[in-house]
């Protein structure tokens, strides 16, 4: 024999659950308004929209510079070798003998192009998940890696007696 009686609350309506339960009448409560799981988090992160166009130039000025940062890096870390090429290039007589110097500050621009594009490239990355404009960070990356990397080139340079003996000559033709 199985027992039959009901069980609290088979029996009674939802007015008399809620009467019993010390709450107020459904008729008396305002509707609530539930919004959607997904409303919330649309709410607080903005949307993203796609680029594909910048992405693209994007991801292709970032290979085209990483390309160029080894290849320049690896003649930076070669630096006597780069100076007396350019040096030839552009007609100076004599050699460049500011070795010392040189390795010192061609490790340094190799150090810098390598920081700058990593920088460029982790700004990059973010802008294009933030679904931000981006092509422009790698051109201005570049510009502001170049500019310092050459300043470090430069120093060596400008202290290579055949260097400032071609200047000095040239500056008073």
């Amino acid at each position: 024999m199985t027992d039959q009686r009901p069980q609290y609350g088979e029996i009674a309506t939802v007015e008399e659950q809620r009467r019993a339960a010390g709450l107020p009448p459904i008729t008396d409560v305002a509707p609530v308004e539930v919004a959607p799981a997904s409303e919330p988090d649309a709410a607080r992160e903005p949307a993203v929209r796609s680029r594909p166009v910048d992405r693209f130039v994007t991801i292709a000025l970032l290979a085209y510079g990483l390309i160029n940062v080894v290849m320049t890096g690896l003649s930076y870390l070669d630096f006597s070798t780069t100076m007396n090429e350019m040096m030839s290039v552009l007609g100076v007589d004599g050699e460049f003998t500011n070795v010392a110097q040189g390795k010192l500050w061609g490790t340094t621009a190799a150090i810098v192009l390598a920081a700058g594009w990593s920088l460029t490239a982790f700004l990059s990355i973010r802008r294009l998940r933030t679904g931000k404009t981006s092509w422009w960070v790698p051109i201005a990356g570049a510009a502001v890696t170049l500019l310092v990397a050459s300043i470090c080139a430069a120093i060596p340079l400008m202290n290579d007696p055949a260097f400032i003996d071609f200047v000095a000559k040239t500056a008073g033709q």
